[in-house]
């Protein structure tokens, strides 16, 4: 065979897409297939680092101040391939860290800053970011000086923060300790749309009510990150403009005030640029040809000069000193009357009626002309609507209110999703507490553990009982913004003790025995939920005839009502937990996909989702005490039964007209077990069934049970950040 004998049609010799991506895979030729790539990204097959880099030590080791000078000195130091507008990278900085920010989103927790994922596709090529690719070459150099211990993530933020203090802002504070991921982020929903900027119909269920908008999308187009500057599907009409900016933020978790601080505030300094036709700007950074090295979106009429950059086709600064921070978006806001106008471009904007020539900003690449300023839809939204109209003219009788109220709500917005300030590290770090960061108290550590075991297991509880309930306390963790979790134990306030999935009856029974033992003991009522589990799982393995203990750190804290932002918790109802077969009602997307997307947000991969299912199932843990995956003869024991019997040839499987399963004896035609999709997945897949029958075979039961309390210990533990070297 001639190994040189590539395809004549000129086709690449390598696959691409592997198993779980596009073009020959299996999802392609066989679309039903459960797709398990979301469980198998962030490995250490792309980590770069040695494995074993600690990222907390690292960064510990950092000199914060240097960092911050070296980032200070360059937003002035303007360079030839991309200058500065006005001398001043400001602008440029704050955009790249607000575009990379602005993509959380708080109903899943994904997209935002703490992992650098503006470095790759889709975001480092969204239209929305054009451009920014020069943001991060300018910041490379202090990447390269620092190393490590320096995080993109970091880098990019501290950038935007200096800015707004090089022109003038007193901000609020910045935390250092975000790490970086090595490989674009597939876990992510950005939307179906297959174009970029595609109508906003898609997205909504009725587009004139924003509230429709899917979930968890946030952003109203594909490639965008909030709205369209334009207007509503680029049609200009600042009123409908401004529901939809108030849906969008809020599902950041903004509120009006906030959302108006950050509007305003964001574009008191530098300016949008479309100096010229959009059709002319070359491709984006994973579009454009090799001998580009990614530097994208080409600027043919460029010519080195800031005044001719192109990246919304937008053209023009906000205020008449776009590198201060001032009032001065408020006195052009305000103080004229705005027509609406096209840019150079060809994109709609507005600009001000009769304003004198020596009020207009000077031209970011020559001093001796001006230039007519501009303002967005979503900036006109600021005046026209009534509520922003309120909050913008109560920032305007108070600039220290205003200038305070922007700090906060842009340290929200870079900080969101790094969870807890247990995460947070440097000299910048704010010293008071936020309710956004679901702040905890320090827990006690100094209790006797084995004594509070004791009172546990004389309690009256059945091993079911507190095993259900202390991953009840857990399962609410997102490791995409670290929150939720047993350490806070608010399973026991408003709205978690009442949500249908918790069992609010069982819950409060569960409660009300262990709340009196940790009064008694010293012990957080967080502590005692998760000893209670491992009391529950150690009787249960002991039964099985396991001689096994289950890890426990003591140190959990309580969290009180005044610490809890309840309405932000809302997000984190379960609706879907494959791992107890409970789901509130029937969704488009099937139990076991949701499922899947409940064991990323844990941060288990797909052999630890397997294992817990397996084994809550024999434990008798199911929601509402159901039968459904329940293999075996011996429930409240933790053995590897279900393996067994799901693998048996002795059964066989069929559907029922209630979307469940039954499991038959092949002979005799008895039903034996019956089953959800999430349980027969676990065969039916090719992946998890492997897993499966690994803990299925002779010699691994005990297997089975050492893996099982290494995935609870996990979960249990996922949001104790002070176990964290």
């Amino acid at each position: 065979m001639d190994g040189n004998n590539l395809d004549p049609k000129g086709a690449c010799p390598i696959m691409h897409g592997g198993n779980t991506g596009t073009g020959n895979s299996v999802t392609k030729w066989w679309p039903s297939a459960l797709n398990l790539g979301i469980l198998h990204q962030h490995g250490a097959r792309t980590n770069p680092m040695d494995p074993d880099y600690n990222h907390r030590d690292a960064v510990k080791a950092l000199d914060f101040n240097a960092v911050k000078a070296d980032v200070e000195a360059l937003l002035t130091e303007s360079q030839e391939w991309w200058p500065a507008d006005w001398g001043h990278y400001g602008g440029l900085m704050i955009r790249l860290a607000w575009h990379s920010a602005g993509s959380y989103r708080m109903g899943d927790g994904r997209g935002g800053a703490a992992t650098g994922n503006i470095r790759f596709a889709p975001l480092n090529s969204w239209p929305d970011n054009a451009s920014l690719d020069k943001a991060r070459r300018l910041l490379w150099p202090v990447k390269k000086k620092y190393g490590n211990a320096l995080s993109w993530a970091d880098l990019i933020i501290l950038s935007g923060t200096a800015a707004y203090e090089s022109m003038g802002l007193k901000t609020f504070g910045f935390g250092f300790g975000r790490e970086d991921v090595w490989a674009p982020e597939e876990d992510v929903n950005w939307g179906v749309e297959e174009e970029w900027l595609a109508p906003s119909e898609e997205r909504y269920g009725n587009l004139d009510e924003p509230a429709t908008m899917y979930n968890p999308l946030a952003a109203v187009h594909m490639g965008l990150i909030y709205v369209n500057p334009e207007g509503v599907n680029g049609q200009p009409d600042p009123a409908r403009t401004a529901l939809h900016v108030r849906e969008t933020f809020a599902r950041m978790a903004m509120n009006d005030e906030e959302t108006a601080a950050l509007t305003c505030g964001g574009h008191t300094v530098g300016k949008a640029h479309g100096a010229g036709a959009g059709d002319t700007i070359g491709d984006a950074p994973e579009g454009c040809p090799v001998h580009s090295q990614g530097f994208g979106w080409s600027n043919p009429g460029h010519e080195g000069k800031a005044a001719n950059a192109f990246t919304s086709g937008i053209e023009g600064a906000w205020t008449q000193h776009p590198t201060k921070w001032d009032m001065g978006y408020f006195d052009y806001l305000f103080g004229y009357e705005w027509k609406l106008t096209k840019s150079p471009a060809g994109a709609n904007q507005w600009e001000p009626v009769g304003m004198p020539e020596d009020k207009k900003p000077v031209n970011a690449s020559d001093p001796s002309k001006r230039d007519m300023p501009m303002m967005t839809d979503a900036d006109m939204a600021m005046k026209v609507d009534p509520i922003y109209n309120d909050i913008c003219q109560k920032f305007r009788a108070d600039p220290e209110y205003f200038a305070d109220t922007f700090a906060r709500a842009w340290f929200k917005l870079t900080h969101r999703d790094m969870g807890p300030k247990t995460n947070y590290y440097g000299p910048y770090v704010p010293a008071e507490d936020l309710i956004w960061q679901d702040p905890i108290p320090a827990g006690n550590t100094g209790y006797d553990v084995e004594a509070v075991k004791a009172k546990i297991a004389d309690s009256g509880l059945t091993a079911a009982e507190m095993i259900a309930t202390a991953w009840d306390s857990a399962r609410t963790y997102r490791a995409s913004d670290k929150r939720g979790g047993a350490n806070g134990a608010r399973i026991r306030l408003a709205p978690q003790k009442d949500w249908v999935a918790n069992e609010p009856e069982r819950l409060a029974k569960v409660l009300g025995i262990l709340e009196p033992i940790a009064a008694e003991t010293g012990a957080s009522v967080a502590d005692v939920i998760v000893l209670a589990g491992n009391v529950g799982l150690e009787q249960s393995l002991k039964a099985a005839g396991h001689d096994i203990a289950v890890p426990f750190a003591p140190g959990r804290g309580d969290a009180t009502d005044d610490m809890t932002d309840h309405a932000s918790f809302d997000v984190l109802e379960p609706l879907v937990d494959g791992f107890r077969n409970f789901q509130k009602e029937q969704y488009a997307v099937s139990m076991e996909e949701l499922t899947l997307d409940k064991t990323q947000l844990l941060g288990l991969t797909a052999r630890e989702m397997a294992i817990l299912i397996g084994g809550m199932r024999v434990l008798g843990t199911n929601f509402g005490g159901t039968k459904h995956g329940v293999f075996t003869d011996r429930e409240g024991q933790l053995t590897n039964d279900f393996f067994v019997n799901l693998t048996d040839m002795t059964y066989s499987w069929h559907p029922v007209e209630d979307g469940t399963y039954e499991i038959r004896n092949r002979k005799t035609g008895e039903v034996k077990w019956t089953a959800t999709s999430v349980d027969l997945v676990l065969g039916s897949n090719s992946i998890l069934r492997a897993y499966s029958e690994v803990y299925a075979q002779d010699d691994n039961a005990d297997k089975f049970a050492r893996d099982f309390v290494d995935a609870w210990t996990k979960v249990m533990d996922a949001d104790r950040f002070d176990l964290v070297a």
